[in-house]
């Protein structure tokens, strides 16, 4: 068992592809500016310090289908502490990473998006964890229909000040939507208003 394995492993001890422009959609330049009506949208950023100060860029959209290119992505970014990505795919799940060097560590919101998307899937592969089926799931969640089954490294930003819990609780949250939880990360490590400025440029 890898630590990588954590989030899942968690939960399994209590009882245990689309392309790009369809994951976007075709945004027109003069799309309707009401968000209730909007596209969900995709995006990558790469969150790296520079000169003691952090800093953020948007990544090509599609990043967000490919992890291997993802993670080649990130590594080409120098940073004092190593770089972070963050993905968001529509209002489905979220993916955090932290490479530095060659060690990778992943973290994916929800196991069940790998049923449906590409780049959760290769996730959990990355992570040597099995797409579980419906019936697996089904009895994990016995108690609780309603439950996020996250997977992989929840102490990815601990050394950050965000601990497993907080990162759990903030994944779990239902009320939030991804984009919601990671610009919550983004201000609980510090990096905000450089997050969000990359976030704009990537969505237009």
């Amino acid at each position: 068992m890898t630590t990588a394995s954590v989030g899942w492993t968690m939960m399994d001890r209590r009882d245990a592809g689309q392309q790009d422009d369809d994951l976007r959609g075709d945004l027109e330049d003069d799309r309707d500016d009401d968000l209730e009506d909007a596209e969900p949208l995709d995006f990558a950023i790469v969150v790296y310090r520079e000169d003691d100060e952090w800093e953020a860029d948007m990544l090509p959209l599609a990043l967000t289908s490919n992890l291997d290119r993802l993670i080649h992505a990130l590594r080409q970014q120098p940073s004092m502490s190593g770089t972070i990505g963050l993905v968001d795919v529509g209002d489905e799940f979220f993916v955090a990473l932290r490479v530095f060097g060659d060690r990778v560590s992943v973290f994916l919101s929800d196991i069940t998006a790998a049923w449906d998307w590409p780049l959760a899937e290769q996730v959990l592969d990355h992570l040597e964890i099995p797409v579980p089926d419906e019936e697996e799931l089904d009895a994990i969640l016995n108690e609780d229909k309603g439950m996020v089954l996250p997977a992989g490294d929840l102490s990815i930003f601990a050394d950050l000040g965000m601990d497993e819990m907080e990162l759990l609780a903030l994944s779990g949250d239902r009320e939030l939507l991804p984009d919601e939880v990671l610009s919550s990360i983004a201000a609980r490590l510090g990096f905000s208003q450089p997050y969000e400025r990359a976030v704009d440029a990537a969505i237009g």
